[in-house]
């Protein structure tokens, strides 16, 4: 017979399943608890990426560089300027209204403003370093008169010789189509058609205009001009008795019975130029453009009718002290031609046009050397 609950074996047999079903709740409550708390830890140590974001983030703000250890790269203008690039966070970041309160603070007073970008240096003015011109290999292509006149005038140099205003100011003329009588072809082709004269300035610009245009070291030019005329426009030379060799209007007569044959700054001999005259003379660019033209024409190796006269080895191209000799005598490296090439260099040495007695107009001496030619060829 089972035993009943009203018997004392019964009372204790059912105080001890209460009390087993009661050890089960609280053992399975403590389990549930300390479940759900481990998954809060979890959760609270590993939070969504994408959820932070989003919660943190206006997609309106743009947001400054997080690492300033590194300047900003500059673009190709930035670099160009001397005055620094304004600060990412300051240039892309607008400032906060006063008005409204940042939707990330806790408290309902607005952050103070930030503070402004303090006002830009004004950029300097453009370097005015003239350009030094160099000498040009023999064919190489040649800037036009126009892109030289643009570099020379960005860096102007004030006037030394006051006497040559006029001529300074004066343009030149083309020549004919057959200037380079005697030289190969391609110098009427290529370098005749380029002579003009058309530039205007001080007297040390437009050498250096001209050093530019036929591709000369401009301190050769510098120091051949000097050695002509003293950068001296207005000079006379070479005269003569031999009206045939003299311009229209300055032949020999019976009171003066000589007559200039050389004119300009690099005293070009009418008599082998007469197509560049009245500009010779009455243009100071004229004379320097018609000069270097032809130290071009030699330099390109345009003159091989200079192994046909007196020569001291073979003309070639390429000898630049050859071509400034040939301008002198008219011939390759002779005596004379190699003792105007010695004073040219003298004076390039001493760099005499930044000397003061050059500088004070104070004229040298004149020097006579023979001058078999001067700019002569063969008709």
């Amino acid at each position: 017979m089972r035993p009943g609950t009203g018997s004392s074996r019964g009372r204790h047999a059912w105080l001890a399943g209460r009390i087993t079903v009661l050890v089960a709740i609280v053992v399975a409550g403590t389990l549930a608890v300390v479940h759900y708390a481990n998954i809060g830890q979890a959760l609270a140590s590993n939070p969504d990426p994408a959820a932070a974001i989003t919660a943190t983030v206006d997609p309106t703000i743009t947001l400054a560089p997080v690492s300033h250890s590194a300047a900003p790269a500059l673009t190709p203008a930035a670099a160009m300027s001397s005055t620094p690039p304004a600060s990412a966070s300051v240039s892309q970041s607008p400032s906060p209204s006063p008005s409204s309160p940042s939707p990330h603070s806790s408290s309902s007073t607005p952050p103070p403003a930030a503070p402004s970008p303090p006002p830009a240096e004004p950029s300097p003015p453009p370097s005015t370093t003239p350009i030094h011109f160099r000498t040009l290999p023999p064919g190489a292509v040649l800037p036009t008169g126009a892109e030289c006149a643009h570099w020379v005038t960005d860096s102007p140099e004030r006037e030394i010789r006051p006497g040559n205003q006029r001529a300074n100011h004066t343009i030149g003329r083309h020549v004919g189509a057959h200037f380079f009588a005697g030289d190969t072809p391609p110098a009427n082709q290529r370098i005749a058609p380029r002579i003009n004269g058309d530039f205007t300035g001080s007297t040390e610009e437009i050498l250096r205009w001209a050093a530019c245009k036929w591709g000369i070291n401009q301190q050769v030019v510098f120091a051949q001009a000097a050695a002509e005329s003293w950068w001296r426009q207005g000079l006379l030379g070479d005269r003569g008795t031999d009206g045939s060799a003299c311009p229209p209007g300055r032949k020999p007569t019976r009171k003066h019975p000589q007559c200039a044959q050389s004119y300009g700054i690099l005293q070009n001999r009418y008599s082998s130029e007469k197509s560049a005259w009245p500009g010779l003379g009455d243009s100071t660019a004229m004379s320097a453009d018609t000069a270097y033209a032809i130290w071009r024409a030699c330099y390109d190796g345009d003159e091989t009718w200079l192994n046909t006269a007196q020569h001291v080895g073979r003309y070639h191209r390429g000898d630049l002290w050859g071509c400034v000799g040939r301008w002198f005598t008219g011939r390759w490296h002779t005596p004379p031609a190699q003792q105007y090439i010695a004073k040219v260099q003298a004076y390039l040495h001493e760099r005499i046009w930044l000397t003061k007695r050059f500088r004070d107009h104070a004229a040298p001496a004149p020097v006579i050397l023979p001058n078999p030619g001067g700019s002569l060829r063969p008709a």
